[in-house]
């Protein structure tokens, strides 16, 4: 059997962040498109992304389009030649919501199902495997449980998030961004209301927290669970994350590529990365250097009772300090000051164990202290942190060259040169290692040539060049790109009626769903603003209660609430429902 291929997969907010996450060891990047990514803010030309494919395929590594948001059906066309255009320029997949694309005029090109597709069940992503998707990108909230029970229902790859931010509503059936003030998660405009603050009161208006952030996750990581999701059948790694910067990027992607990494050295005959090239990394990663809200893993091992959120702020807390000796001039400090609030200020200098901050502005004694900037750091990530080589055996006889690497390419080019007679041999081989700014190193030479034949160094760097241009014309008429698959027209949805939350917002999708067997469809809530009013606007695993020690499950908190709950905020309030069977909440704006 041959080893399973595993992918990192890393965000790009642009071509250039996308190009330092392969060289830091992605096996593929996701990105934006001009239009219709469910980051509007990080759009990219089609001229760009078609640099990044051509520089990304020489390690056979992957460039996923994001074309996820919901369409409107003025939009149709548009999308058409969105997804011609990114075929073209050779985008390996469309990672999609909206079913209506199905229904579009679309080019050959494969397709990812979304965590917008909200993929919680091992029923769905039969569904979804059976009408074509190529891969699965599974909702954040499932224990490993879950994943395995999914990934054993399905025969093509299962892909989850392993770090970065954490939206806490089910993925794709958020609509409190849209409720509030009309920019639609859908949309690729998602205002963030969970990173608000909120005070929690019941119904006697008795207040339980008051400006906390109530909704806000900490940041996902799944470092540590690596090897179990594998064991699970994960096969494609995902870091979040298109709007991060570059060092963000270099950082957590060298992270989980050296976990990979590890993993499949000590399981070579199980696994293998999915892209090609020995990468050198100048640093050593660490995951509290990037921007985090502090960490957790979720629901990954357990649903027990746990601390999930970042109560007091949503900013990055950035790596704890134990010491002052620890800080840089010029490094940026956090800290929680006596009114509660998170705090940040510049070093300016440290003095022994003093700290002389850039303004006036009073530590508190004895604060635990962050460094959520660290200039060292920053100025060694702003240069080039990594390398990535192709290994390569070159071997020469009389009759011609022959270099093969390990992509499998090979090629062989007849040896033509005039020859002369020397004192001494040529080092053949030296000319062969010049390989500048190649993706390849040569990894083992070989030379059977007659020692009564002495080719001009000159004339053979020539031939070098020639041979590896040859080399990089194969691998581009060799790539393995994946194609679409055909839809099975006769497998029927999970279930028989969707509502708003299922996002269907023009004619292709409502037909997409009615050939599949659903006999009622409620549109969108972005095309019928009259239903906000008493509409579930967030439905998430994370539950106050629990948060707070409140659970309805424990006998000692019973009669002791007067429901139901409400999240206050400036100008208005969410209601809040609990279903302790499924361990949910819903989020109602009233």
């Amino acid at each position: 059997m041959k080893p399973r291929r595993l992918e990192l997969l890393s965000p790009a907010a642009n071509a250039e962040i996308a190009t330092q996450a392969i060289l830091h060891g992605a096996d593929a990047v996701y990105i934006g498109p001009p239009s219709h990514g469910a980051r509007k803010s990080a759009a990219n030309s089609i001229e760009d992304i078609e640099r990044l494919v051509d520089f990304a395929h020489q390690y056979r590594a992957r460039v996923y389009a994001t074309v996820n948001t919901i369409i409107y059906d003025e939009e149709i066309p548009e999308v058409e030649r969105l997804c011609w255009r990114l075929y073209h320029a050779g985008v390996d997949a469309l990672i999609i919501q909206d079913m209506g694309i199905l229904r579009m005029n679309l080019p050959p090109i494969a397709l990812h199902a979304s965590t917008q597709c909200d993929i919680r069940t091992p029923e769905k992503a039969k569904f979804l495997e059976e009408i074509g998707f190529s891969q699965l990108v599974l909702a954040r909230e499932l224990t490993l449980a879950e994943i395995k029970e999914i990934s054993e229902a399905v025969s093509i790859p299962v892909e989850t998030f392993v770090h970065g931010a954490l939206c806490v509503s089910y993925s794709g059936r958020c609509h409190a961004s849209f409720a509030l003030n009309g920019r639609s998660a859908n949309r690729g405009e998602c205002a963030q209301i969970c990173r608000y603050p909120f005070t929690l009161v019941d119904s006697n208006g008795k207040v339980y927290a008051k400006d906390k952030y109530l909704l806000s996750l900490k940041d996902f990581n799944a470092s540590h669970n690596l090897e179990n999701l594998i064991e699970a059948g994960v096969s494609s790694f995902k870091i979040e994350g298109r709007l991060k910067d570059m060092s963000y990027v270099k950082n957590i992607t060298s992270l989980y590529h050296n976990q990979l990494d590890s993993i499949i050295s000590e399981n070579p005959d199980k696994y293998c990365r999915s892209s090609y090239g020995k990468i050198n990394l100048k640093f050593t990663p660490k995951a509290d250097k990037s921007f985090n809200r502090g960490f957790t893993s979720y629901f990954l091992e357990e649903r027990k009772p746990k601390k999930i959120v970042s109560l007091l702020s949503p900013k990055s807390q950035g790596e704890k300090i134990n010491n002052i000796s620890e800080l840089n001039n010029g490094d940026g400090i956090s800290f929680y000051d006596r009114e509660g609030n998170f705090t940040g200020v510049n070093i300016n200098r440290i003095e022994g164990n003093r700290i002389i901050p850039a303004r006036n502005i009073q530590i508190p004694p004895l604060s635990r202290l962050y460094r959520t900037s660290d200039i060292k750091w920053e100025k060694l990530l702003s240069n080039d942190t990594a390398t990535r080589k192709i290994p390569l055996e070159v071997s020469m006889d009389n009759n011609g060259v022959s270099a093969t690497d390990s992509r499998g390419v090979r090629v062989r080019l007849p040896l033509t040169l005039e020859f002369e007679k020397a004192n001494k041999a040529p080092d053949y081989k030296a000319v062969f290692e010049k390989l500048g700014n190649t993706p390849y190193f040569l990894q083992d030479f070989k030379s059977k040539i007659d020692t009564s034949r002495f080719y001009r160094l000159s004339e053979l760097s020539a031939f070098r060049r020639e041979l590896f241009r040859l080399l990089d014309t194969a691998n581009r008429a060799t790539y393995p790109f994946e194609y679409r698959k055909k839809e099975n027209v006769n497998v029927k949805y999970p279930d028989d009626k969707l509502d708003y939350r299922d996002n269907v917002a023009n004619n292709r999708a409502k037909d997409f769903y009615l050939s599949h067997g659903i006999k009622e469809i409620q549109p969108a809530l972005e095309t019928n603003k009259k239903q906000i009013k008493d509409t579930v606007v967030m439905t998430t695993r994370h539950c106050i209660l629990r948060e707070l020690g409140m659970c309805r499950k424990d006998p000692g908190n019973k009669n002791k609430i007067s429901y139901p709950l409400f999240l206050r905020y400036k100008g208005g309030e969410f209601e809040l429902d609990f279903d302790c069977n499924a361990c949910e909440m819903k989020v109602i704006k009233r």
